[in-house]
């Protein structure tokens, strides 16, 4: 199930600038994040949805591309959004 819009609002509110900072990397990473892990509970249910795995294999590659980006200009945005959100392992 995709996040819903009061969703949106809250992880622009926590991780923006302001309240309508929606294309900070942050909020980006924050938002792309919990798609990914909503997708992930799809998946435990249907397992041989191979469209919307496409779909997850994109958001989860343009997830990396900017935390490449972000690690890439101030790596202290980096490691700070990886430790909330609990990225790397």
């Amino acid at each position: 199930m995709p996040i819903t819009k009061e969703q949106k609002q809250e992880i622009v509110k926590k991780y923006g600038k302001n309240t309508n900072d929606a294309g900070s990397p942050e909020v980006q990473i924050a938002m792309l994040t919990a798609n990914i892990n909503s997708l992930s509970e799809h998946f435990d249910a249907h397992k041989k949805d191979h469209h919307s795995r496409v779909g997850l294999l994109k958001m989860v590659g343009k997830r990396r591309r900017l935390l490449d980006y972000l690690m890439e200009k101030n790596i202290e945005r980096y490691r700070k959004i990886i430790g909330e959100l609990d990225i790397r392992k």
